[in-house]
């Protein structure tokens, strides 16, 4: 049986994700989950999370620069960080500080160490900010030097993990051109193959979904999720609220077992 990550990302993000996260470890339901270091109750669920954090799970490093979060640093302006339309312009603009931005993701793994007592088993970025220029660069000088066992996260698709044009899953991969090379030429691993991209906003069927992606993966490839409960702070902090609920009731379930055995998976 074919090996395989799956990886829920933004843990912190707000309790009713955290929890869900928590519990789905528990169950080794997903065998890795991504953490947040912005918020300001990380250390909290950080306590919670560390019975969870020995064993088989990839606790990693959710490398965060948009949305509706402080920065751990003053180089970038404003009080919360840029949307990501903004900015993926900067980053293609080449109007993103190096030393900036090397300041702040290194700040954020300084502050996973503080709540984890250790360095990150994984590093990605919230919204595959990692793959962006300039940014990328850092991330992998970063966990060069702070995380040099850990792995990257390679968002390029598994082929036969994308369903028809996706073309959100098409323009990730786009985005990673070159980042699994870059990687390995700094002697870091990265995932083999990766799937979980889709239209949150499509309302589609989660199982099926999960089903086509893990389908389509190698050995050593990696399914993103998000799952989690709805709760006021999520509301406040994220526009992705309903679909956590969805992916929850899936891997939570009883369809996620017959999923894994009819795509000859397991977790790694």
């Amino acid at each position: 049986m074919k090996r395989i990550v799956i990886c829920a990302d933004d843990y912190g993000i707000a309790p009713g994700v955290s929890a869900a996260i928590r519990a789905l470890l528990a169950e080794r339901r997903i065998n890795a989950t991504s953490v947040m270091t912005v918020l300001p109750d990380l250390f909290e669920e950080a306590d919670a999370l560390m019975p969870l954090t020995s064993g088989q799970a990839s606790i990693g490093l959710h490398v965060t620069l948009t949305g509706n979060f402080e920065p751990l640093t003053h180089g970038f302006k404003g009080a919360t960080f840029p949307s990501l339309g903004r900015l993926m312009a900067m980053s293609f603009a080449r109007r993103l500080d190096p030393v900036n931005v090397k300041a702040e993701i290194e700040t954020q793994f300084l502050a996973f160490e503080e709540a984890f007592g250790r360095p990150p088993d994984h590093v990605d970025g919230h919204q595959h900010v990692h793959l962006l220029p300039t940014i990328r660069e850092a991330v992998l000088e970063v966990t060069r030097s702070r995380a040099p066992e850990a792995w990257v996260r390679d968002c390029t698709p598994a082929p036969g993990a994308l369903i028809g044009l996706d073309l959100k899953g098409r323009y990730i991969g786009f985005l990673a051109r070159g980042f699994a090379a870059e990687a390995k030429a700094l002697g870091l691993a990265t995932n083999r193959g990766f799937a979980g991209a889709y239209n949150f906003k499509m309302g589609t069927n989660f199982g099926r979904l999960l089903t086509q992606f893990i389908s389509g993966l190698e050995d050593g490839g990696l399914v993103m999720v998000h799952p989690g409960m709805v709760d006021e702070a999520l509301g406040k902090r994220d526009p992705l609220t309903s679909p956590r609920e969805a992916e929850y009731e899936v891997l939570a379930g009883a369809q996620l077992p017959q999923i894994l055995l009819a795509t000859g998976a397991q977790l790694r």
